[in-house]
């Protein structure tokens, strides 16, 4: 499949004819809050952003490492012996452009014209030769965790999983429906910190269902083509504050200026 270089990095133009250029995590705002995706990427206007996960990126960093000696040997990680999959770490030229967060796995979807793209943890490969994405995740939690639990966050871990399920599968790799969590638990019950983190390591299976990327994709054109501003996600945190402080500033603000500004400027308001 030909490699674009030329897309558009900037918003999105209804006129422009370059593919267009939407991570995985834009697609994931769409899904979250359509108002929020159409301000980020038709007008320019982005959420603040959150802190750095630092202490989550090294533990990423430790896992690509360790699984990495592994896939250079060709064999499966104890984790995998563990928990009875047959499948070893994937090699492939392109694995570290495919996890590089500006690079990762893409594909011109051709009927919204959307270069999309998305940055992998891991893929391993089985005895039927059948890749099988996977992602590390890593959290500290009093409970167990060996399964996915159906929350908002969880929720957001399937779709991304599906994501990079259906980048794959455009570009021509045979992709099996199982993927993988290599899920991270830091312990919060020892004695002393000690200068370490001692981690519960488990691998949970979940199986995608990736028919959905298509459709939300055409969604999301229709969405930046149009020249209304949509409806807010119900379960958005950053509209409801935008319309507040929008608010406060308009009575309060705007209030004083009306108020003050016409001696000043002889009725004159600007």
């Amino acid at each position: 499949m030909a490699f674009y270089t030329k897309f558009r990095n900037q918003n999105f133009e209804p006129e422009a004819k370059e593919p267009f250029k939407i991570s995985r995590s834009k697609i994931d705002l769409f899904w979250e809050c359509p108002r929020c995706f159409y301000l980020d990427r038709r007008l320019g206007v982005k959420r603040p952003s959150m802190p750095a996960f630092t202490l989550n990126s090294a533990v990423d960093h430790l896992l690509k490492k360790e699984f990495d000696i592994h896939r250079a040997e060709k064999e499966a990680h104890p984790l995998m012996k563990k928990y009875k999959i047959s499948a070893v770490p994937f090699q492939h030229p392109d694995l570290e452009k495919w996890r590089h967060n500006f690079t990762g796995i893409r594909f011109i979807h051709q009927p919204t014209n959307f270069l999309v793209f998305g940055a992998v943890d891991d893929i391993w490969i089985d005895d039927k030769n059948e890749l099988h994405i996977v992602d590390y995740k890593a959290t500290s939690k009093d409970e167990v965790i060996d399964k996915l639990a159906d929350t908002r966050w969880h929720d957001q871990y399937r779709r991304q999983m599906e994501i990079y399920q259906w980048l794959f599968r455009q570009n021509d790799f045979k992709v099996s429906d199982i993927g993988y969590f290599v899920y991270v638990n830091a312990y919060k019950d020892r004695k002393a910190f000690d200068a370490k983190l001692e981690f519960d390591v488990r691998i949970i299976a979940y199986k995608g269902d990736d028919s959905w990327v298509g459709e939300i994709l055409v969604k999301a054109k229709k969405c930046l083509l149009s020249e209304k501003i949509p409806e807010a996600g119900e379960l958005c945190e950053y509209c409801p504050y935008r319309e507040a402080a929008g608010k406060a500033f308009k009575e309060k603000v705007l209030k004083k200026s009306i108020v003050e500004k016409p001696a000043k400027n002889s009725g004159t308001l600007f």
